[in-house]
């Protein structure tokens, strides 16, 4: 089974002939060239596949692209607020090491013992929140200064010392 990564969400419609603006996470300025599909999430777990047409840079973490058979400002709209997806392969192939998307996938560790693998990266001003499940609810692991020792890209872990008591709602 494929995996699929969101790597941002479809912002505005740009222009009149169907292009979009993508804001994404990937951490580095990009033109996404070479990336032939995206994927959009459409009902819940059954990705759909959209063919690029023509990419090129915005900014620092937006690219503005066409896909292919929507021509129009009004197509395009249909598509606006959607998140982004794409699989593993192109999301190691565009995403810079420092990336924190890079660590989707990865497993968290506190003193040798797995607690959870990482499913989404949440961004904020001053740390970064791990989005894992534990005993089948979600639980919000803080990455900071604090918490984080050392990440190991390798075993593809991220190993952490947390405040006593944070995951004991979960377990």
């Amino acid at each position: 089974m494929t995996e699929y990564f969101r790597i941002g969400k479809l912002v505005a419609t740009h222009g009149f002939n169907g292009e979009l603006v993508l804001k994404h996470s990937f951490g580095k300025k990009t033109s996404l060239k070479g990336l032939q599909t995206i994927f959009i999430e459409e009902p819940k777990n059954a990705f759909i596949p959209w063919f690029i047409q023509s990419t090129r840079i915005r900014n620092e973490e937006e690219v503005i692209l066409k896909f292919e058979g929507v021509d129009t400002k009004e197509a395009a709209a249909k598509l606006k607020t959607k998140e982004a997806w794409v699989t593993k392969a192109d999301r190691d192939r565009f995403t810079a090491k420092t990336a924190p998307m890079k660590l989707v996938g990865y497993v968290l560790v506190e003193n040798q013992k797995h607690i959870g693998k990482i499913l989404e990266t949440i961004e904020q001003p001053h740390q970064l929140l791990c989005r894992i499940e534990i005993n089948n609810k979600e639980a919000l692991v803080p990455l900071n200064v604090n918490t984080l020792k050392k990440i190991d890209h390798k075993k593809q872990e991220v190993v952490v010392e947390l405040p006593e008591g944070l995951l004991d709602v979960y377990l």
